[in-house]
């Protein structure tokens, strides 16, 4: 019947909504059956796979870290033995304050003096000496200001610990004259012998005391707090940290501008060591400090050096350029005569070797850590003597020759002006290095040979260059009208020093409201104005401290008309004597290890 018959469409209908019935059915069985379980066996193995995947991963990245790290320490020893070659220890640049049409007529080691040196004599202890840019042994720093004390390491042990130079006595038979002005004459006579020189009648030598003053540096392991090396009573590095203070100077350099106080300093940080994969950290630091010379040493060991853009910037001959503060002088050997040579162990050597490292006065090291004990230079052949390495120095003797034929042995690579000390103070940051031993026959082309045993040590040092040779005078420590003297910088112990019974505030003037009630170590008038002719500082710096003539009053009320009493470049003209210097700057210039120099001294 053609109306029970099944339509071709319907019966593809139905195929097709089975056929998706289907379908949904088997997706269900199929979200619905559970995927097989891992073993907690099988777990922990993905756990300690992956573990051990980010393990290898982690080590990776601290080999990378400790490579980096290693090539940064790399790249610091890179850069010192640039500036090792560029030049040598010395001082390399003062701050600059002019410009000219001509590259000489700007500052170099000089400006207005050498080394920016100045006066504050009107303070008992201070040495004026500015900012300076200096080298030693491949590290530049910048300093702050200085201004550093008359004062000496310490007898005992300590990290820079310091004490102050006794002054020389006054002469007896300048005290034993009945009146000042007696005194006056007597001291003029005192001082002509000093600068003629001239002790047969007057021996002038334990009166007139020649202090070396030197500046030494170091990598040291204090990274955190800001440390002061040394005193002063005008200056301190004006930081509360390292990183703050490494801020400042970055912010400083960057903006050309200053600390008008002068008191930032650029002083590096290195990575000293690696150690298992972590840095050491090491922080450059330097200090000024003065050594009282063991003998005297007479003017006549102190020559002046031509510095041709000092004297051309100013226009000075010679005979001029003597009696200004630009003027800078090297330590030459007796019988100081005119022949100049080259020398091993020269009286400067001999002086620097007086003057002890970060371990003070009475410490006795030797060293043999590379295989050769160091003996001192002038040791006799058949009775070699030790060289004392925990003292300055810049040469030593080896019993073997080495590779040159040589048994005298000058530090550093080519550095002339380096000086080396040993210490063992752990405020010093080491290096440490192992040696092997090793036997063989025949000469250096003979390749049979045996190691042996391996030697491990670490040693510290630290690198100085001298500064200035300052002979402290009578001056320093006379007294004719016995003022009365506070031992005190500032606070109220200086409080009635400057101010009257009022309060009114004393100026010096020279009257008894005005006058000062005594001295201080700031304060430090004593000296009877008699004494000079006009008692005007002479080449005068804009930096100087000290008044002309003052006003003091002594212990009866009366206003003694003193002039300063503390250390001069130069001291102003004494009737029949004359200008006398008693500072003598004798820095080497990083500039005297290059070729370019070497080549214009000798043609000088």
């Amino acid at each position: 019947m053609q109306g029970s018959r099944k339509s071709p469409y319907m019966t593809y209908l139905r195929c097709l909504i089975g056929i998706c019935v289907a379908l949904v059915h088997v997706s269900t069985i199929q979200a619905t059956t559970p995927t097989p379980t891992k073993t907690d066996h099988e777990l922990i193995q993905d756990i300690l796979k992956e573990n051990q995947k980010l393990h290898n991963e982690l080590n990776a990245m601290k080999q990378s870290v400790t490579d980096l790290t290693r090539q940064v320490m790399l790249q610091q020893t890179f850069v010192e033995e640039r500036i090792r070659s560029d030049g040598s220890s010395g001082l390399k640049q003062i701050r600059n304050n002019e410009n000219g049409e001509r590259t000489y007529q700007t500052y170099t080691e000089s400006g207005v003096s050498v080394s920016a040196v100045h006066e504050h004599s009107s303070n008992i202890r201070t040495i004026g000496l500015g900012e300076m840019n200096v080298v030693m042994n491949g590290v530049e720093f910048r300093t702050r200001h200085n201004d550093y004390l008359l004062a000496m390491p310490a007898s005992h042990p300590g990290y820079n610990a310091q004490v102050d130079i006794p002054f020389p006595e006054v002469p007896p038979a300048v005290l034993h004259k009945a009146t000042v002005p007696e005194q006056v004459e007597e001291m003029k006579l005192w001082f002509k012998a000093f600068k003629e020189q001239d002790y047969s009648v007057r021996d002038y030598r334990p009166y007139f005391k020649a202090v070396l003053c030197y500046m030494d540096g170091g990598w040291t392991t204090n990274t955190n707090t800001v440390e002061e090396p040394f005193m002063s009573d005008r200056h301190s590095i004006d930081a509360s940290s390292w990183f703050d203070l490494q801020d400042k100077v970055r912010f400083t350099s960057y903006s050309g501008g200053k600390s008008n106080l002068e008191n930032f300093a650029y002083l590096p940080t290195t990575i000293m060591n690696v150690v298992n994969g972590t840095p050491e950290y090491a922080q450059w630091n330097y200090r000024i400090i003065c050594h009282p010379l063991q003998n005297d040493l007479p003017t006549a060991a102190l020559k002046i050096v031509d510095d041709l853009n000092s004297r051309m910037r100013r226009n000075l001959p010679m005979s001029i350029y003597n009696t200004t503060r630009l003027a800078r002088y090297v330590v030459r050997n007796p019988p100081h005569g005119r022949h100049e040579e080259s020398s091993l162990w020269s009286l400067l050597d001999e002086l620097m070797y007086e003057i002890p490292g970060k371990d003070n006065y009475g410490t006795n090291v030797t060293d043999d850590a590379l295989g050769q004990k160091l003996y001192h230079v002038n040791s006799d052949p058949t009775n070699l003597t030790p060289i004392n390495t925990a003292h300055y120095h810049r040469f030593y003797k080896i019993v073997d020759k080495d590779a040159m034929g040589n048994k005298v042995v000058h530090r550093g690579f080519s550095d002339p002006n380096l000086f080396a000390a040993q210490t063992s103070d752990h405020k010093i940051a080491g290096l440490t290095m192992t040696t092997c031993d090793h036997s063989h026959e025949g000469h250096h082309g003979n390749n049979h040979f045996r190691p042996q045993a391996c030697t491990t040590f670490t040693q510290r040092y630290t690198w100085a260059i001298p500064l200035e040779i300052i002979y402290m005078t009578p001056l320093l420590r006379w007294n004719p009208y016995n003022l009365t003297h506070v031992d005190a910088y500032t606070g109220q112990e200086i409080y009635d020093v400057m101010h009257t019974s009022t309060g009114q505030r004393r100026n010096g003037n020279l009257d008894p409201a005005h006058a000062y009630n005594g001295t201080h170590n700031k304060l430090y008038y004593r000296t009877p104005a008699e004494l000079f002719g006009d008692g005007k500082t002479v080449d005068h710096s804009s930096a100087d401290t000290a008044k002309g003539f003052v006003g003091v009053l002594d212990p009866k009320g009366i206003v003694r008309k003193v002039v300063a009493s503390g250390t001069r470049v130069i001291l102003p003209s004494i009737s029949g004597v004359g200008q006398i210097r008693t500072r003598y700057p004798i820095m080497p210039f990083h500039s005297d290890g290059q070729q370019t120099r070497k080549e214009l001294d000798a043609l000088k």
